[in-house]
């Protein structure tokens, strides 16, 4: 059951790995894969082109079809009627020809109404291609923000030297810090209506969203505080620097070698996940960045056979950085530390198994094929995923972990990872640290993330294909998973490189190595 992950606004389509259906759909996936590998790199491709306001209408009449036909929580935080007027807004708007950008920035305000966060918009293949091979100016500064704050990280212009790490920010083209995020905010979706994950979503590329809210310009009015004084400058925009120097040959002597495939493989694998052993301290410390790939389920088996071999009874585990990804991977981690058997979901249901506009999601077969093994009508009248509510799921046995488990979680926490931390959330030896979850404490829609491709603008749209409801028993508030410690981000703990959260983890186990818990 792949395709709970986001990550950097992309979803990643997987196929489902059910045991009934991986013969079938193993060599639907051979098709596919080929099929991507032959996709040309689109050099002719024209952002600045565009599309007749006919053609864009058409396109979003059929989105709102595609999604009240397969969308399996459309009006689950926002009523029908308010979801229909925000569409008619957006299709009112659309009175004149627009390029895909600016179309798909429409689309993506529209979506976020809908406030489910794996239904997500993304640009057409052909513009991203040509995003990588064309760098455009951009906004300059990296921020990181939290509720209201705006805290300077760095620039993307190196000769910037006015600000310091941790600085803090008070407005940008005279727009206060509350203005200017709900104006970045209404282009990303999320579960419910937590904002958390929209402050890390705009903490990881604020260039990138300040440009879909504001146009660019040549320089940027910025005021700050400067040892408690508010203080005002502009910063000027960042534009790519072609480098005319690469025609020349560079001395062998100077080129630095090329990494072996193997250090690729290696780099690649600690980028995903990573465990260090601290026995000095009693503790060992587990980051992991996802639960797709990095040859998780043999990383798992290693890491707490030694753990018990090195007899640590505290395990830290960091998913400020996981967006998702694989459930079975999530489910794994989870039965080396719950002590009793769990299943999934509640529930885990689809409204439909049958794709109306097949032609536009992509890919639609296997997901369909999937559906028909996999699923079962009930009473309801939607078609419930079998095994995520029925399948029990048993801790393992002899190298299972008893120890102190403190798990760090924040905005970024997401899918399959949030499901991770519901899961142990309230056991004894659990503790959850951090700041609310972005991924939903009641449920999400997501299992399998085919694409919805608009077939004028190419504009991508994610589908998920099931609502999961984790605990029927709670109260769908629309918030994320609320942390048993919250540790905020401060822009003093910025400016000096220190990370909060893990520090007070530290302390918290120390305490407890003292006390010999």
């Amino acid at each position: 059951m792949n395709g709970m992950r986001r990550k950097g606004r992309c979803h990643k389509n997987q196929l489902p790995v059910t045991k009934k259906t991986i013969s079938l759909l193993y060599f639907t996936g051979i098709l596919l894969l080929l099929s991507s590998c032959a996709t040309s790199k689109h050099s002719t491709y024209n952002p600045a082109a565009k599309i007749p306001a006919a053609k864009l209408q058409e396109d979003f009449s059929l989105l709102k079809k595609i999604l009240e036909a397969n969308h399996p929580s459309l009006y689950w935080y926002t009523p029908k009627d308010s979801v229909d007027i925000y569409f008619n807004e957006v299709m009112q708007s659309i009175n004149d020809s627009l390029t895909e950008i600016q179309f798909k920035n429409k689309v993506a305000w529209f979506i976020s109404k809908i406030k489910c966060g794996h239904t997500s918009v993304r640009p057409s293949i052909a513009y991203s291609d040509y995003a990588i091979a064309h760098k455009q100016p951009r906004f300059p500064l990296l921020i990181k923000t939290w509720n209201d704050s705006l805290i300077f990280l760095g620039s993307l212009n190196k000769q910037d030297t006015l600000f310091k790490r941790g600085t803090v920010i008070t407005s940008i083209e005279n727009y206060d810090n509350r203005t200017l995020l709900d104006s970045l905010f209404r282009f990303i979706s999320t579960d419910g209506h937590g904002d958390n994950f929209k402050s890390q979503a705009v903490s990881f590329n604020f260039p990138l969203y300040y440009s879909f809210a504001f146009p660019l310009k040549d320089s940027f009015f910025v005021r700050y505080i400067d040892s408690g004084i508010e203080k005002q400058t502009y910063v000027q925009l960042n534009k790519p620097f072609i480098d005319i120097s690469k025609s020349k040959k560079t001395p062998a002597a100077v080129t630095p070698p090329k990494p072996s495939r193997k250090q690729i493989k290696q780099i690649m694998l600690v980028s995903k996940r990573s465990m260090i052993f601290d026995s000095v301290n009693n503790l060992a410390y587990m980051r992991l960045a996802t639960f797709s790939g990095g040859n998780l389920r043999r990383f798992f088996r290693q890491s707490f056979k030694e753990l018990h071999e090195n007899k640590l009874s505290n395990l830290v585990i960091d998913l400020r950085e996981n967006s998702g990804g694989n459930i079975n991977m999530s489910t794994l981690l989870t039965r080396y530390i719950k002590n009793k058997t769990f299943h999934t979901a509640d529930t885990a249901a689809a409204i439909s198994r049958s794709f109306s506009y097949s032609r536009y999601i992509q890919p639609s077969f296997p997901y369909r094929m999937a559906m028909r093994f996999t699923t079962a009508k009930k009473k309801d009248g939607k078609f419930h995923f079998k095994q995520l509510e029925q399948h029990n799921c048993k801790p393992v046995k002899n190298i299972h972990y008893d120890g102190n488990v403190f798990i760090i979680q924040g905005g970024y926490t997401f899918s399959a990872a949030a499901m991770f931390v519901l899961q142990l959330k309230g056991q004894q030896n659990v503790t959850v640290t951090g700041e609310e979850t972005g991924g939903g404490d009641y449920g999400t829609s997501a299992v399998y993330l085919p694409d919805i491709v608009l077939p004028n603008s190419k504009v991508r749209v994610v589908l998920p294909l099931y609502r999961l409801v984790f605990n029927s028993n709670k109260i769908k508030n629309g918030q994320g998973i609320a942390p048993d410690m919250y540790i905020p981000p401060s822009s003093v703990d910025i400016s000096k490189g220190i990370d909060p959260k893990l520090q007070r983890v530290k302390e918290l186990i120390q305490e407890k190595n003292k006390k010999g818990l």
